[in-house]
């Protein structure tokens, strides 16, 4: 009897009140962006495209002779961008070189369109690893980067070859040794779980037998960056898995 009573205002109010839903629960955070939060690594470079002219060249030189699909493309750093000889040293095969700069694996994928991708190569060759570990990078990051570039060359090129010429060791980062070995071991795991990809160990046949260093002579003056003798050994490693 009461309710008869009640003003028709607050009447009309309980029963909105009465029907209104319950307010939603809050969505949790997204998974994977927490995920992709948690495993972040900060990047090598803090400006990607500290290459660009070099990169821009690339597209000149694309622009007035395109490469005919199907080849050999090497990338990586500096060790392949002064790799001058490599024509000569794989003669009759369609090689061609992007290396660029003193890149990372960060850069590579970065690049990987307009390094890689456009050419369309049946094998794609990568030193990459080397400045990477010098720029602080573990060898699980190192590893951790080479199969991301991996996907990325996968996408695009799903039955590209893929070869990893393993990380040389050098007397100016010999400091680095450990690192080097570990990161090089981590790599040849991932390559073996997958037929279509190669690992090529270019730096044992670098090393003195007698002392377990880098030989002097595969050096130039900045005990980093190889001599021909270096890029002799290299031809002669890589050359039987390019057949």
């Amino acid at each position: 009897m009461m309710r008869r009573h009640l003003p028709a205002v607050l009447l009309l109010a309980l029963a909105a009140c009465s029907q209104a839903p319950a307010p939603a629960p809050a969505a949790p955070a997204s998974r994977s962006a927490a995920t992709t939060s948690a495993s972040a690594t900060p990047a090598i470079a803090a400006n990607l495209d500290r290459f660009a002219p070099e990169i821009a060249a690339f597209d000149s030189a694309d622009e007035a002779r395109p490469p005919a699909p199907g080849g050999i493309v090497f990338v990586g750093s500096s060790t392949i961008r002064l790799w001058t000889s490599l024509a000569d040293d794989f003669a009759g095969l369609p090689v061609i070189n992007r290396g660029f700069g003193g890149s990372t694996f960060p850069e590579a994928l970065h690049y990987l369109q307009r390094t890689v991708v456009r050419y369309h190569p049946r094998t794609v060759v990568v030193y990459e690893g080397d400045n990477d570990l010098a720029s602080g990078r573990t060898p699980q990051q190192v590893a951790g980067d080479y199969r991301a570039f991996v996907r990325a060359v996968r996408d695009s090129l799903p039955s590209a070859r893929i070869v990893f010429l393993a990380i040389k060791p050098s007397p100016s980062r010999w400091k680095l040794e450990s690192q080097r070995q570990e990161a090089n071991r981590l790599v040849r795991a991932i390559v073996a779980a997958d037929p279509n990809q190669t690992f090529v160990d270019v730096g044992t046949p670098m090393l003195d037998p007698s002392s377990g260093r880098p030989r002097p002579a595969l050096y130039r003056a900045d005990s980093l960056h190889m001599t021909p003798a270096g890029y002799a050994i290299w031809r002669t490693t890589v050359a039987p898995v390019l057949k």
